[in-house]
């Protein structure tokens, strides 16, 4: 199958890859401002807003990637990931990183960092609220979890509808999945990277920028006193800066 993407603008391209709990409407106020003057690249993953999950569905989220950057043409892109998404990109650019020209890597994970106590709770009660059917808690759990304090109630409602819809998709097609996740190689991952985290996330996030900071041939690190784990959502104008920043 092919998973949903969509194209709008023109000039050098980048690719907006949406975090775990959200979908590419997460991008709607950066797709708006970067499509002035970029080829701007959004992409459902599948589970996620336009793209279903097929029960028995044997794939690779960051082949998924490298295809869609086939179909639309595109030799060389700059690449912006958010939480997961950011994970997808690194697995992607680990693989292909001749096809990278830079990376924004938001609130992402990697390889060979743990993650911490609070995280594993909100995981395990996220596990314990979908076995017991009640998505809707689930639902609330997630966006009390994944938000900072500085969203405001458009955002929120609109992490809620996203997140709500992955479920919908990803409970469908049950546990008879198979998602290959590329080996993430950071010392492969010649484009230079911005490294965005924020105080009110997770630590876990923090720590993986750190490792990959380390280990990146190039990197920034930006952290933000403000943000949580989405701050392209909580602060929208600021989040757009900081991708043109680090695409200039």
């Amino acid at each position: 199958m092919t998973v949903s993407s969509w194209v709008v603008g023109s000039g050098p391209a980048v690719l907006l890859v949406h975090a775990g709990v959200a979908d590419a409407r997460m991008w709607a106020r950066q797709v708006e401002e970067l499509a002035a003057d970029h080829q701007v690249i959004t992409m459902d993953l599948r589970g996620y807003g336009e793209t279903p999950l097929e029960a028995g569905a044997d794939y690779s989220d960051a082949g998924d990637l490298l295809a869609v950057l086939d179909e639309v043409g595109v030799a060389e892109v700059s690449a912006v990931g958010a939480s997961y998404g950011g994970y997808v990109v690194q697995q992607a650019a680990s693989r292909q990183p001749e096809r990278f020209n830079r990376l924004v890597l938001i609130c992402a994970p990697t390889d060979n960092v743990e993650p911490t106590d609070d995280l594993r709770a909100v995981w395990a009660d996220e596990n314990r609220l979908l076995e017991a059917g009640d998505v809707d808690a689930a639902t609330d759990l997630m966006v009390r979890s994944w938000i900072g304090p500085d969203a405001d109630d458009d955002a929120r409602e609109l992490l809620r509808a996203m997140q709500r819809r992955a479920y919908e998709l990803q409970l469908a097609a049950g546990d008879d999945v198979t998602n290959e996740e590329y080996a993430v190689e950071p010392e492969k991952i010649t484009a230079p990277v911005r490294l965005i985290t924020g105080a009110h996330d997770f630590a876990f996030f923090t720590n993986s920028a750190d490792y990959l900071a380390e280990r990146l041939p190039a990197s920034e690190r930006i952290h933000l006193p403000w943000a949580g784990h989405l701050p392209t959502l909580e602060r929208p104008e600021e989040g757009t800066a900081l991708i043109r920043a680090a695409l200039a």
